[in-house]
């Protein structure tokens, strides 16, 4: 040890405890030693200091080693114990081993006891280093690591058991909420500066929540609060005190400071309520309600509401893409483009994307486009597209049924545009497709180049470059 050991010495002679300390400093260490003989004086050390080890007499007037065993571990406290006694039984030993000590030293072999020490403080350094490391595993199982809010998991858990008591006539309300111009702090200053946002807007939101409710962090810069036994008013009344402190809040980085807004979906459990999923479902839905409606406002839920069942729609779609992504269930049809003043020296084509239905009939784009868009598909939709077109066109070229002059047009997605790894994917489908870079168009709307106007240059320029 680099610094005093601290050693708790149960012993009614003083004259034993001194042969102890002075076997403890022949053996090179520097004891910190405090002796009490009773149950009483025993409590009071434990309560007043820190020990690294306790050293017990078999046999005191008034307890044995057992029973100081037994009142260290009751007191909460993981110590080595150490027994230092005459001559006793091996049962008696076996006994006490048994109890809880852990090891047994003669008074005679005193010479055992530092190695003794040595090897107990190191395998208690480990029983707490795994104590330790099982504690932090399972509080990252239930809690977010940048925020220390409760996760997903924990939540889903939580929303369950509040969920199971709307049968006594209990009622609660679940908030989803999702925060606006969180990207355009992550595009413009990066994930350090997203994560600071985060950790920052957690200590915002936690404001009108009482000690008894729960802030979640669900994932990305989506909030999730159980507010227990509550009514529809005062969830309102806590729903438009969060949009109001959030739009009080401004977030600092560098040189530059950013206004946030949130948006926020309540739905209210009841004895009519169904799964924490559905109410999950429910919530998300009436928060990108709320969002459709111009964000930093409180859409409400109602099983009713028209705009929720046309996004109930738009997720049922989600799951059909899903699908048809996992399953190939997408068709690419060629338009082919012409110059109406006929001066195209090669033919050139529009790729265009329909999706194959359940029925086997062709679905156009504009049905599936917009659920696509609004739940972030579009990036897989566009590199499937770009797979495929390049694979085709590969095909084309080594069969000389493609020429060099020719321009083939590919959509592309705001989003997609927002992917930084979407450059280096079409860099790499184009080595392994000798395609000549030329020969393709990518094609986007000016409103994706806007929303994305950073990356969309960036996308620009690299890709006039190849």
């Amino acid at each position: 040890m680099t610094g005093p050991l601290r050693v708790l010495i149960v012993e009614d002679s003083e004259d034993d405890t001194l042969l102890i300390v002075r076997e403890l400093h022949k053996g090179g260490l520097t004891p910190e030693h405090r002796r009490v003989d009773s149950p009483a004086t025993l409590q009071a050390a434990l309560n007043e200091a820190a020990w690294d080890i306790v050293i017990t007499d078999h046999n005191l007037p008034e307890f044995g080693s057992e029973a100081a065993i037994q009142q260290v571990k009751q007191s909460g406290f993981d110590l080595p114990i150490i027994i230092v006694s005459g001559c006793i039984g091996e049962e008696v030993a076996v006994a006490a081993m048994k109890s809880g000590a852990h090891d047994y030293i003669m008074k005679g072999n005193l010479p055992r006891l530092v190695p003794a020490i040595e090897r107990e403080l190191r395998e208690a350094k480990n029983r707490h280093e795994h104590r330790d490391a099982q504690e932090k595993i399972q509080y990252l199982a239930y809690h977010d690591a940048l925020t220390g809010l409760c996760n997903r998991t924990a939540f889903e858990q939580r929303l369950e058991r509040a969920l199971k008591s709307t049968g006594t006539g209990s009622q609660h309300a679940l908030f989803y909420l999702d925060m606006d111009q969180f990207k355009i702090v992550n595009d413009t200053c990066g994930h350090v500066a997203g994560d600071e946002l985060l950790k920052q807007i957690t200590v915002v939101l936690k404001g009108p929540v009482r000690e008894s409710d729960t802030l979640a962090r669900l994932g990305g810069d989506e909030f999730g609060v159980l507010l227990e036994n509550c009514s529809l008013a005062h969830a309102e009344e806590v729903a438009e005190r969060m949009l109001q402190l959030v739009k009080e809040f401004r977030f600092c980085w560098l040189d530059k400071t950013f206004t946030i807004g949130v948006s926020i979906g309540l739905v209210m459990l009841d004895s009519t309520s169904q799964t924490h999923t559905e109410l999950l479902r429910a919530a998300d839905m009436a928060c990108y309600a709320a969002k459709d409606k111009g964000r930093g406002r409180v859409h409400v839920y109602h099983p009713d509401d028209v705009e929720l069942t046309q996004r109930r729609g738009e997720m049922e779609w989600v799951s059909q893409l899903n699908l048809a992504l996992q399953d190939n269930q997408f068709i690419l049809h060629q338009q082919r483009i012409v110059a109406l003043d006929g001066t195209a020296t090669g033919p050139s084509c529009e790729f265009l994307l329909r999706l194959k239905g359940r029925d086997g009939k062709l679905i156009m784009p504009g049905a599936f486009i917009p659920a696509a868009e609004r739940y972030d598909l579009m990036p897989r939709l566009d590199r499937w597209v770009l797979t495929q077109v390049f694979a085709h066109l590969a095909q084309q070229f080594a069969t000389h049924q493609a020429k060099a002059d020719s321009i083939y047009f590919i959509n592309l997605s705001g989003a997609t545009l927002g992917d930084e790894s979407f450059l280096h994917f079409v860099k790499k489908a184009l080595s392994h497709s000798n395609i000549p870079p030329q020969a393709i168009c990518f094609e986007v709307t000016e409103t994706a180049a806007i929303a994305n106007l950073t990356h969309a240059l960036s996308f620009i320029q690299s890709v006039k470059s190849l």
